[in-house]
């Protein structure tokens, strides 16, 4: 598997954000209208959000996006 295959994920506040907020993984699904698996493969690095869903995350918690998420290593 050579370097350019390597796919980076992104980093992410998420789960930070999250417990500010007292919320469960199901609590910001329904928010953001997404399943719980997508808040939790988000918050593992598993899985880089779509720009709507980033934009709707970003405003739900009041901040900019790059606030919340940052490129990976070598992104």
């Amino acid at each position: 598997m050579g370097a350019a295959s390597v796919q980076r994920r992104m980093k992410n506040q998420l789960r930070a954000l999250r417990a500010e907020n007292g919320w469960s993984q199901a609590a910001l699904a329904d928010q953001l209208d997404v399943s719980r698996q997508t808040v939790n493969a988000i918050e593992n690095g598993k899985y880089d959000p779509s720009l709507p869903l980033a934009f709707r995350i970003a405003r739900l918690f009041g901040r900019t996006i790059e606030s919340i998420f940052e490129p990976g290593k070598d992104a």
